[in-house]
């Protein structure tokens, strides 16, 4: 819970790994929950993009709500980044300003999970034909999941893996390096046990955690007021290290932690876009070290 509320405050990228049945799909549905309301802009933006697509109608004329896209397994490269005889928006334009949900990451298609790389740097997509070229949003949330092996109890305490060593490897090997150094978040989800489960307690609601999510939104429209973005995750390198304060205790800790692990300069200014939301999300006006150190624990994913 504490990883979606970081990932729908700064609109960063999400991977939960886990055996089957341990709630990845019902967290990933939940996300829109817990997003702050679109602003007008956003709302136009998102709008024209389903006007393009020809899925708006007179009694839709304008989106409120975030997109949640969900495509299968089996969907071609054309239905996810767009294109076709006559270039339509795809999935990945069709979640602007929202989630996509890729549900058993590593079941996609590898051209498709590769042609993700770009537009999840740049927001943007080309489409190139013989005649035309076209440039379509894709400014999303990437939200997958994927169990740690093909029969889904690898390392789990309790349930015996039945897949071989080479399987394992295999299957985890379907999700290139490029594309996980673009997911800033990546966290193990452990089956909840059945005592837990049958506990009575008190319901947890979405509104107190969408409280803390838009009041940090908001910190983020003033940061950006002047600049054509909207959130932590969509700034640059150049745009980090001009707006981004820390403490010096924190950078300390930052290289130290950088010197010791193999992270590259792209998972740098990540792992710093990351911890600047949760410092948001205290409303602290500087970057501590308490945040990076949590920043990097949701960005590099325990691996025994």
């Amino acid at each position: 819970k504490r990883a979606l509320e970081i990932a729908a405050s700064g609109g960063h990228n999400l991977l939960m790994v886990g055996p089957p049945g341990a709630g990845k799909t019902m967290l990933a549905r939940a996300l829109p929950s817990i997003m702050p309301p679109l602003n007008l802009k956003e709302a136009i933006e998102i709008t024209s993009i389903y006007s393009a697509a020809g899925l708006t109608d007179e009694n839709n004329w304008l989106i409120r709500t975030r997109p949640f896209r969900s495509p299968h397994q089996s969907a071609s490269p054309a239905s996810i980044i767009g294109g076709g005889t006559n270039p339509r928006p795809g999935e990945i334009s069709l979640a602007h300003r929202g989630v996509l949900f890729l549900d058993e990451l590593p079941e996609f298609r590898k051209d498709v999970l590769e042609a993700l790389r770009q537009p999840l740097e740049d927001g943007t997509v080309v489409v190139s034909r013989a005649k035309t070229s076209l440039t379509f949003p894709a400014r999303f949330s990437l939200v997958a999941s994927m169990n740690p092996c093909p029969c889904g109890y690898f390392q789990d305490p309790e349930v015996e893996c039945r897949c071989l060593a080479h399987e394992i490897l295999r299957y985890q090997k379907k999700i290139s390096g490029p594309l996980l150094d673009r997911i800033d978040i990546q966290i193990n989800v452990p089956r909840i046990k059945i005592e837990e489960l049958l506990k009575k307690q008190n319901p947890a609601t979405s509104q107190p955690i969408r409280e803390r999510v838009t009041r940090a939104k908001q910190i983020q429209s003033e940061r950006f007021k002047n600049l054509k973005i909207y959130t932590n995750g969509e700034m640059s390198s150049s745009q980090c290290d001009e707006l981004i304060k820390m403490e010096l205790k924190a950078e300390d800790l930052l290289k130290n932690m950088l010197n010791k692990s193999f992270i590259s300069a792209r998972g740098y200014y990540r792992i710093l876009k990351l911890a600047q939301t949760i410092a948001d999300l205290e409303e602290s006006e500087i970057v501590k070290s308490n945040h990076i150190a949590e920043a990097v624990q949701y960005r590099v994913r325990e691996r025994e």
